[in-house]
């Protein structure tokens, strides 16, 4: 038997009690309940089953862990980017970096009002991931606005470094657009943000030579080109090298995998002319796959008012130029002169179409290019 004491209370515990001064370098998630208050449980779903590691994921994890050191306050780090596209992996590597650094991880998975207080009495170097923190710190009640700002302005005063401690902070997000307007641009609470964004068409050869062998490569291209329309996670990815492997084609796998064709895509068009002019329209919405015609109408190009008709479909993805074409017998083009001088006088002037390059539209870039 074992008697704790504090204050004026006295519980009694079994004999495998154990009393430590510091929390051990492990990894706990952080549960609530009515009788018991906030209390740290182990963890143990923090393996990476990853044999090779992609991208620049451990330059910037060692990058996040000298600066820890260095600091002598907080450190508060964002996540963000769509799903399976890296930044949980990201985070369990940077928090088996931690735990071998000798700094405990602990997970909050959950928002209970008071949790802050509970982190604050925390008086040691720790690290601390809130996974998915728009959902997680996001209401589904009636007032949810409201409820999300107080769920996230309660952790500010962790952020800011007034509690005892100090404690590296890790944010996972999907949209940062969902984030507390007092978390974005405010580095001296989160002083880094990286942003995850989807595998290049180079990135993807060199995981799938990695995961299939040789003799399946000749698919490698076909994957790249499908990306070339619409975007690939590594989820899917993974997902794709698994069949490959097995000796499916990619047209035949890609019918049965549970990756669909949910959303219309952006993506900038540019009629290509044999005198070397464009006409274009930017961010356009529709679907590449689409077997009905599309018609759409671009910039005016020499006097010209200028549409075009195809069928996206038949669009055929260039690897080499890194988008999708449609050439001038399965193009539509109409030209109309703007005003009847230019009608009368250039009529044979006409530029002729040769084709059309359709190339997806990427994401703002929200970071400074310099």
């Amino acid at each position: 038997m074992k008697v704790v004491n504090t204050d004026k209370l006295y519980k009694i515990y079994s004999d495998d009690l154990k009393v430590y001064d510091r929390l051990p370098s492990d990894v706990y998630i952080v549960r609530f309940n009515n009788f018991q208050g906030f209390y740290l449980e182990k963890y143990s779903n923090l393996e990476v089953n990853e044999d090779k590691i992609y991208g620049i994921h451990l330059t910037k994890i060692n990058k996040v862990m000298n600066t820890f050191k260095q600091f002598n306050r907080n450190l508060g780090i964002i996540l963000s980017g769509d799903k399976g596209i890296g930044k949980s992996l990201f985070a369990r590597i940077l928090c088996n970096s931690s735990i071998d650094a000798g700094y405990p991880v602990i997970i909050v998975d959950a928002f209970v009002p008071g949790i802050h207080s509970f982190i604050e009495e925390i008086e040691q170097e720790v690290v601390v991931l809130f996974d998915e923190f728009d959902k997680t710190f996001a209401s589904s009640g009636k007032d949810k606005d409201n409820d999300n700002n107080n769920a996230q302005t309660s952790l500010l005063s962790l952020l800011d470094g007034v509690s005892s401690g100090k404690k590296l902070y890790i944010i996972t997000c999907n949209k940062f657009t969902s984030l507390n307007e007092y978390l974005i641009n405010r580095p001296g609470r989160f002083h880094y943000h990286f942003r995850f964004g989807y595998p290049t068409s180079v990135e993807i050869k060199i995981y799938l030579q990695d995961k299939i062998s040789e003799e399946y490569w000749g698919e490698i291209s076909k994957v790249i080109a499908f990306s070339g329309k619409i975007n690939l996670n590594y989820d899917c990815l993974r997902a794709i090298a698994y069949e490959l492997q097995n000796g499916e084609k990619f047209e035949e796998a890609i019918n049965d995998l549970n990756i669909l064709n949910l959303s219309d895509q952006s993506y900038d068009i540019i009629l290509h002319f044999a005198d070397g002019t464009t006409a274009y329209r930017n961010r356009h919405r529709f679907d590449l796959f689409n077997n009905q015609s599309e018609s759409l109408w671009l910039n005016d190009v020499n006097g010209y008012s200028i549409s075009v008709e195809f069928i996206p479909s038949q669009a055929k993805y260039d690897i080499t130029k890194g988008c999708s074409i449609v050439y001038s017998p399965q193009l539509k083009v109409n030209m109309d002169a703007d005003d009847d001088d230019n009608k009368n006088s250039e009529q044979n002037q006409k530029p002729i179409p040769e084709y059309l390059t359709i190339t997806r539209t990427e994401k703002s870039k929200y970071q400074y290019v310099v």
